[in-house]
């Protein structure tokens, strides 16, 4: 951890309102765009973002640097809060089921021919299967992609372990392809 963080950290555990401000300041961005990529609705993204801030700083006490660096704990925060969020406030979805076929018979390098190509309509077609992904396989996906989170980081964030983590990965980036796939044969 360096200095700064310390400081911050030791600040922000006295209560001190400017250190609590420069938190916002350094990590509001990069929670706001994770928790608005779980809870799409705007008001309540916003709404999660408070709850997630209010929590830091009331369980400030529990952050150890030695488990994780101060922005991966936040980021665990975060995700916990908007999964919890998802779950309270929405009534079941039908998700694609990954059972229906073989995912492991899906090739690695189709898979990276869909998700290394750059034109409109793939990106477009990307976030629409990304709407079909249950909140908790979102989540591991944006982590990933979004914000360059490593495997170990994801796995502290989910309370997981870094051998699920890619192992859900891999088969939640399956699942996307046969989305996409599937979107590509609608009418």
């Amino acid at each position: 951890m360096n200095i700064e963080t310390d400081i911050l950290i030791r600040g922000v555990r006295k209560q001190n309102k400017q250190a609590q401000q420069r938190v916002l300041q350094l990590y509001g961005a990069m929670v706001f765009g994770q928790v608005a990529r779980i809870v799409t609705c705007q008001e309540d993204a916003e709404e999660v973002y408070q709850d997630v801030f209010i929590k830091v700083f009331r369980s400030i006490e529990s952050y150890d640097s030695r488990q994780a660096s101060f922005a991966t704990w936040i980021s665990r925060i975060a995700y916990h809060e908007s999964l919890n969020f998802v779950r309270r406030s929405k009534p079941p979805i039908i998700y694609v089921d990954d059972r229906e076929v073989d995912l492991d018979s899906i090739q690695d390098e189709a898979l990276a021919q869909v998700f290394n190509q750059q034109d409109e309509h793939t990106i477009q077609t990307i976030e629409s299967a990304l709407e079909h992904l249950p909140p908790d396989e979102l989540a591991l996906i944006t982590m990933f992609y979004y914000d360059d989170m490593s495997i170990k980081d994801i796995a502290y964030a989910t309370d997981s372990n870094p051998s699920t983590v890619a192992s859900r990965l891999t088969r939640t980036r399956q699942k996307l392809y046969r989305i996409i796939q599937s979107l590509h044969n609608e009418p």
